[in-house]
């Protein structure tokens, strides 16, 4: 198992609701181990890359309303 984390800057938090919103998205996701969010936009996640990638979890937040900015 190789575990993978990234900080992933996004648009859409606002306030705890939509942090609770995102913890819904990410819920039972496959291969998530991990989950940090704040309200400035800041999604850190740890995953075991042999079960989800990076780029899936991206698509999970995408489909919530989350979506990938460049960070600053």
């Amino acid at each position: 198992m190789a575990t993978a984390t990234d900080t992933f800057h996004v648009s859409g938090i606002r306030c705890e609701r939509c942090v609770m919103r995102l913890a819904t998205a990410l819920e039972g996701q496959p291969g998530l181990e991990g989950a940090h969010a704040n309200l400035m936009g800041e999604v850190t996640l740890t995953w075991d890359d042999e079960l989800t990638s990076r780029t899936a979890l991206t698509q999970v937040l995408a489909g919530a309303g989350f979506h990938e900015r460049a960070s600053v």
